[in-house]
């Protein structure tokens, strides 16, 4: 049985690195030829382009909460919905430029995550909603958050926030056992900690590196370069992958984890659409701005 285990184990890892080098084979030379276009190397921050702005529309704001509203370990993830995440401050002073070389495609596959949405993940969350209270969904969701732990503790050294790691560590002993297995944050309620919202892709924005050009991915969403390589990262992390190794359930478990966050957040993505002329530029440029200044605080 163990070895039946370590076997599915290691043919997943196997099928994550393959995905991973196609992504980077087919779009890291895209990003280097819009970066060669315009005489800056898409990877590099320094390759930004600033550009001064008069105010950002609440229609930015918006979609950052409605994309990151079933985010992963941060993003990652990913996911304002919680109560236990602040969402950082935006700078209305200045707007980021980034590659979208992959603009035509992008839009296809956020037309088909709008169709998703509306014809099957909004109608499923609504019903659910509706048969379940929302302090069950707000415990479900806790349940989540406290189960992928250890990406934030990882991510939070790695950067060298080790007070955050130690909050982590103190978070997770306290919603285990008084919290009732993660379903309560009383580590926040009562001893005022706060989720430290750190992934992988953040951790190489510490570091330095750019976000590289916008992917808009199938049912995940807004992502770029960098972030898609975190995001994968990130996977061999969480303890859902290793206590659910079927894929079906796999798959089941976390498409229920996305209709509960999505219960959470209805009506913001139709706010978003009614607020933004282009809802595609909207939701890009805001996750672009959302998570420069997650990797700034």
């Amino acid at each position: 049985m163990v070895e039946v285990v370590g076997l599915r184990l290691r043919n997943g890892k196997t099928i994550c690195l393959i995905v991973l080098f196609v992504i980077m084979a087919l779009v890291i030379p895209l990003s280097s030829m819009a970066a060669q276009e315009s005489g800056n190397f898409a990877l590099l921050p320094e390759a930004l382009d600033l550009a001064k702005v008069a105010d950002h529309s609440e229609a930015l704001v918006l979609a950052a909460r409605v994309e990151m509203a079933g985010g992963t370990s941060g993003e990652s993830d990913s996911e304002w919905g919680d109560e236990s995440i602040t969402p950082p401050e935006f700078e209305e002073e200045e707007m980021v430029t980034y590659a979208d070389p992959l603009e035509p495609i992008n839009r296809i596959f956020f037309a088909f995550n709008d169709k998703l949405y509306f014809w099957l993940l909004k109608p499923i969350a609504k019903g659910y909603s509706k048969v379940v209270p929302e302090p069950a969904r707000v415990g479900v969701r806790n349940f989540f958050s406290n189960l992928v732990t250890p990406v934030r503790v990882v991510n939070c050294v790695l950067q060298g926030k080790f007070k955050g790691a130690g909050t982590e560590v103190l978070r997770l002993i306290i919603n285990s056992t008084v919290g009732f297995l993660g379903f309560q944050d009383v580590a926040k309620q009562e001893g005022h900690l706060k989720i430290q919202q750190e992934d992988l892709g953040q951790s190489l924005g510490v570091y330095g590196l750019g976000p590289g050009i916008y992917i808009n991915w199938p049912i995940f969403g807004p992502s770029s370069l960098r972030d898609t390589v975190g995001m994968i990262g990130d996977a061999f992390l969480d303890p859902i992958n290793y206590a659910v190794t079927r894929t079906k359930y796999n798959i089941a478990v976390k498409g229920y984890d996305k209709v509960n966050r999505t219960s959470l957040t209805l009506g913001d993505y139709e706010s978003l659409k009614k607020a933004a002329l282009d809802p595609y530029v909207a939701v890009r440029d805001a996750y672009f701005q959302y998570r420069r200044n997650l990797i700034k605080k």
